[in-house]
């Protein structure tokens, strides 16, 4: 079992909070509270079931700070700043380039960048993808329900070999997509 310090976790985690206070998960009333939870839950089992992880507490942090840059006002210098450089770079891997173009190449900008980070930061975005392949929101079409299973499957294929426990929990959740 790997473990993480609750002390990193926690600053991590009340950041957060502060940070995205008053956000709402798109679509519903639920607090974005409740995705940072889950992400972070995700990539805590991981932790868990493994002995090999190098670093992570940069996983937990990444996984609790992943969004703060592109849905909040806070900056990567203030990543930081708070959490170190490492932190602040699987952050900025995590954040989606708007300037890349599409979503299409956004992801694969993204995708591109977490695969120069370490392996808890692609277990980060494993982690996130297991949580968005929920059940589609009602105003999605079926083209786009469509393209976010398939990019979910190139997701699968670029980081998947980054941990044993996230990359298979992908692959079965895609074959599940979307659940009714």
């Amino acid at each position: 079992m790997t473990s993480w310090s609750q002390d990193t976790y926690l600053q991590a985690w009340s950041f957060a909070a502060a940070a995205h206070v008053g956000q709402r998960v798109p679509g519903t009333e639920v607090s974005y509270l409740q995705h940072l939870g889950a992400v972070t839950a995700e990539v805590m089992a991981a932790l868990a079931a493994r002995d090999d992880v190098a670093d992570p507490d940069l996983a937990v942090q990444c996984a609790v700070l992943h969004d703060v840059v592109e849905d909040t006002d806070v900056t990567l210098e203030q990543v930081e700043s708070q959490f170190g450089i490492e932190v602040a770079e699987g952050v900025a891997a995590l954040t989606k380039n708007k300037d890349a173009g599409d979503n299409w190449a956004q992801m694969r900008d993204s995708l591109q960048r977490i695969r120069q980070c370490p392996p808890e930061v692609w277990m980060v975005k494993l982690a996130d993808r297991i949580t968005n392949l929920q059940k589609p929101p009602a105003a999605w079409s079926e083209s786009k329900i469509d393209d976010y299973e398939a990019q979910a499957e190139e997701i699968s294929e670029a980081l998947a070999t980054a941990c044993p426990v996230l990359g298979p929990r992908l692959a079965e959740k895609i074959t599940r997509y979307p659940p009714d």
